[in-house]
């Protein structure tokens, strides 16, 4: 994807929040994407995500704060919906209804409908026009919702677990096909999953929510490079720079000698260049857990030290932070 500076974030939450009764789904959500991204949005059931994608879309409303999608009110107006894309967890369609009949209620609804684009994806994955959506199997439907989606040619595609039933093989080509949708669309897109590996293949952008707060965000490669996995005796864990932050630490056994792992977030890695330690890189993945497991345990800040009473404990980094 290319990335493009100090342009209109592509989502922009501010202070947000959407309570259901007592239920809070989103509290104090603050985030700033910039566009060309193609965006991951992980966390468990019950996080918030298909909140967030709710209100990115305006099916909902906000309890408190704001959202603003390409720069404007979610679904302010006909021209704002044409540029947002939506494919739902069920990928909606009418049972008796062609596919052909699909893209012709597509070409009517929207007016920057591409009917070149449409045919050309529906040759691409071999889906015959005359066939009815409800004999289609479960990829065949999520192709079929992704080029209805991708034709409205919109500048952000949003995917609550669009591939959530799709078989592997299913699923591997429905991602492929998102990432051409979005490469040829020069779109940017929000993919929602509870499938890590999906997230680490296609998306360059991260967003982890748990227990209705935002718990990291930022460009993927940024994080990374921002966390480590230090290898040490416990006792030496105590060595760590005051800026490192202890995100989840795994305690030894109690066998004489083994090490404590800490995974660290730390803004200057150099600092972490000499000391009884080892320090070895960590994925997408890795990371992900870490903050899903801290969030799990009910712990809302990532600590700085494994230890208690070294320092309080530090702000969690918002996407703004990350692209100062």
């Amino acid at each position: 994807m290319t990335h493009t500076t100090h342009m209109t974030p592509v989502l922009e939450a501010r202070k947000l929040g959407k309570r259901y009764g007592r239920h809070p789904a989103l509290t104090d959500i603050d985030l700033a994407v910039p566009p060309g991204r193609v965006i991951g949005l992980v966390g468990p059931n019950g996080a918030g995500k298909s909140t967030l994608l709710q209100l990115a879309c305006g099916l909902i409303t906000p309890s408190s704060g704001t959202i603003r999608v390409l720069g404007e009110t979610p679904a302010a107006g006909p021209a704002h919906l044409a540029k947002v894309g939506f494919v739902a967890q069920d990928t909606p369609l009418y049972a008796d209804l062609s596919v052909a009949d699909h893209l012709k209620m597509g070409a009517r609804l929207n007016p920057g409908w591409d009917p070149v684009l449409a045919r050309r994806r529906l040759d691409r994955i071999d889906l015959d026009p005359r066939r009815k959506a409800g004999r289609l199997s479960g990829g065949q439907r999520a192709q079929l919702a992704l080029t209805i989606a991708a034709a409205k040619r919109p500048e952000l595609l949003i995917f609550d677990e669009p591939a959530a039933a799709l078989d592997p093989l299913a699923r591997h080509a429905f991602l492929d096909h998102l990432l051409e949708s979005v490469t040829d669309l020069g779109a940017s897109a929000i993919l929602s999953s509870h499938a890590l590996p999906d997230i680490e293949r296609v998306c360059d952008h991260l967003i982890i929510l748990a227990g209705s707060r935002v718990q990291l965000a930022g460009d993927v490669t940024r994080l990374l490079a921002d966390h480590v996995r230090v290898t040490a005796h416990p006792s030496d864990l105590l060595a760590l720079p005051a800026t490192a932050y202890v995100v989840t630490r795994t305690d030894p056994s109690e066998r004489e000698g083994s090490a404590a792992t800490a995974l660290v977030r730390a803004a200057d890695r150099a600092l972490l260049a000499d000391g009884p330690w080892t320090t070895t890189e960590v994925g997408l993945e890795e990371l992900a857990l870490a903050y899903l497991n801290r969030a799990d345990r009910g712990e809302t800040r990532p600590s700085l030290s494994p230890y208690p009473g070294r320092r309080p404990e530090a702000p969690t980094p918002t996407a703004a932070e990350d692209h100062r």
